[in-house]
């Protein structure tokens, strides 16, 4: 009867054991303490088989095995943070990985929620990783006695570099070793998406942090149109640098980390995730500038943002390169918009209110000193030009023979500003003011297009042009000016019959005439001194030895003259130095 006891006990501990190895990890370890407790219990006693009993399989044996020691790493303490555990751990995963498609369709179940929950550990191990080996992770804010601090460990990318040829090794090789460790064997389990996604999201908030240090932040295109232009300058002088660091540095560094740590294929898909949203943030701020950017005074700035992005394009990864190169043509249809805004500024500059004195009027002074500056970034405005060159140009002599399309653009934006001068000077009632307006308008721009890049745009012929109807100006100056005077002097003054009343006339209608032009044309202004002392020594040579001897002549009739030809010298002399300036 007590055998018979003891068999009934026994047959309920192997039916224990038996169904706690089936569906829990730890039937080993209570087959050690029905050992331990009672002899009887040994482990042969309870692994022998009833007739419904059947062995476990070696597969069945090995999940056993598996789960047991998988089971064994606690989840409060990262694995990777002993090496021997590390090394324990991936081995089993190894096994696991070797078995499962061996495994029976009863045990199926079983060994892939073993493998899931494998998976599942090893993402937050390499998660772990990843945040320990990220500055912005581990410093955190804290120093060594566990007080706050002002977080002044700088990140490594956010210092300012004078050069772009350069890496960050963001994580320490041993750490990427471990990494590329755990990314093959979850990888291999066919988790890709879900390794990538664990990598991206940890690498974003470095490359995030990085950006908002470098000054950048993100802008919707709202924000960027309502914002006052001189506070977007210095916006664009910070993107400038973060495009430069991030398109050269980060994002090329961040390619080699994921070609590191994964295969080609999940490299990329974790590179596009990791870098996309830190891509697009730039990208859409220089677009959202390109919409906005039409005053004259943006192109600059404009210009700065273009070059950077024609820079970079042979550099740029494939994922970004249709977004790079779309933002890159906006900002390349933004400048050429840009100068068809300054044409239509000339065109719209008001012509009712003349220029004291007939001189520079500030629209010639503007255009001519914005077109020098622009000048500065001839090649990236040849560029730009050729990339459209229909469209924005009308046909002129002037223009056909210009050899590239930014001449073509500038040779008509100086037309267009030309003819805006000459509707001008109609406004001055004296043709001889209107003559002087002009003069002194096209002067300043022969003389600002010789003094830089424009000349060489420009070509030699056109600056002869230019010089050409200056003379023919300056002619009809003279005509309109002194040519009255002189006549005054030749009728009749050679006739011998002329009478002492007659010659006295000629006399005194002459220097009312010298003194009206005197007081009128004194208070003028001629701003060049070469185009001042041209016109002073041409109404010299025109009435000077005309009246030399119109005195030599008549003095010995009329008797004292109120103005020897010194005098008149000198009056010319004194002629174009503006109002409130010698007499």
């Amino acid at each position: 009867m007590a055998e018979n006891g003891e068999e009934k006990l026994m047959a309920v501990a192997r039916h224990i054991a038996r169904t706690l190895g089936r569906t829990d990890t730890m039937a080993d370890d209570i087959l050690d303490i029905f050992t331990t407790f009672d002899g009887r219990f040994s482990r042969e006693k309870l692994s022998d088989s009833s007739p419904d009993d059947r062995p476990f399989s070696p597969v069945e044996q090995t999940l056993n095995s598996l789960d047991r020691q998988i089971s064994r790493f606690a989840l409060d303490r990262p694995i990777w943070s002993d090496s021997a555990s590390a090394a324990a751990f991936l081995t089993s995963v190894d096994t696991l990985l070797s078995i499962i498609r061996d495994v029976d369709p009863p045990l199926l179940d079983r060994a892939d929620d073993l493998l899931h929950r494998s998976m599942l550990r090893l993402e937050d191990e390499f998660r772990w990783i990843l945040d320990s080996s990220d500055p912005l992770h581990s410093s955190e804010s804290h120093n060594s006695d566990g007080e706050e601090t002002d977080d002044e460990d700088p990140v490594p990318v956010a210092n300012p570099v004078t050069s772009y040829d350069i890496v960050i090794d963001a994580i320490p090789p041993g750490s990427v070793s471990d990494l590329r460790s755990i990314a093959e064997r979850v990888v291999a389990a066919g988790f890709s998406r879900e390794i990538a996604q664990t990598y991206s999201a940890s690498r974003r908030d470095f490359l995030d942090e990085s950006l908002s240090r470098l000054g950048v932040r993100r802008r919707t295109d709202e924000e960027v149109q309502s914002t006052p232009w001189n506070l977007l300058e210095d916006e664009i002088q910070r993107w400038v640098r973060a495009a430069n660091l991030s398109f050269r540095v980060l994002f090329p560094s961040e390619r080699r980390l994921c070609d590191k740590i994964f295969s080609r294929a999940v490299a990329d898909l974790a590179f596009v995730e990791c870098v996309h949203g830190s891509a697009v943030q730039l990208l859409e701020f220089a677009d959202s500038l390109s919409a906005v950017a039409k005053s004259p005074e943006r192109l600059f700035r404009v210009i700065d943002m273009y070059e950077i992005l024609r820079d970079l394009l042979p550099e740029i990864d494939p994922p970004f390169a249709d977004q790079f190169y779309s933002v890159y043509k906006s900002l390349g249809s933004a400048i050429r918009g840009i100068f068809m805004e300054l044409e239509n500024l000339i065109r719209r500059d008001p012509a009712n209110t003349p220029v004291p004195g007939g001189g520079l009027h500030p629209i010639t002074r503007y255009v001519m000193n914005y077109l020098r500056a622009a000048c500065g970034s001839r090649r990236t405005l040849e560029e730009v030009m050729e990339e459209d060159s229909d469209g924005i140009i009308r046909p002129s002599d002037d223009l056909d023979r210009m050899s590239s399309s930014l001449s073509v653009q500038i040779a008509w934006i100086l037309e267009v500003l030309q003819g805006n001068l000459e509707a001008k000077s109609k406004i001055y009632k004296d043709p001889a003011l209107s003559l002087i307006f002009l003069m002194n308008n096209r002067r300043y721009i022969i003389n600002k297009a010789k003094d830089s890049e424009l000349v060489s745009l420009m070509g030699e012929d056109w600056i002869r042009r230019q010089s050409t109807r200056m003379r023919k100006w300056a002619a009809e100056y003279q005509k309109a000016t002194w040519s009255k005077v002189v006549v005054v002097l030749k009728t009749e003054a050679s006739t011998s019959s002329a009478s002492g009343k007659a010659i006295k006339d000629r006399f005194r209608v002459f220097n009312t005439y010298l003194e009206e032009i005197w007081k009128e044309q004194k208070d003028w202004v001629v701003a060049d001194e070469q185009l001042k002392e041209e016109l002073r020594v041409s109404a010299a040579g025109l009435l000077i030895p005309t009246y030399r001897n119109f005195v030599g002549r008549w003095e010995g009739v009329v008797g004292n003259v109120k103005y020897g030809w010194e005098d008149v010298e000198m009056m010319i002399d004194q002629l174009f130095e503006g109002s409130g300036r010698r007499r």
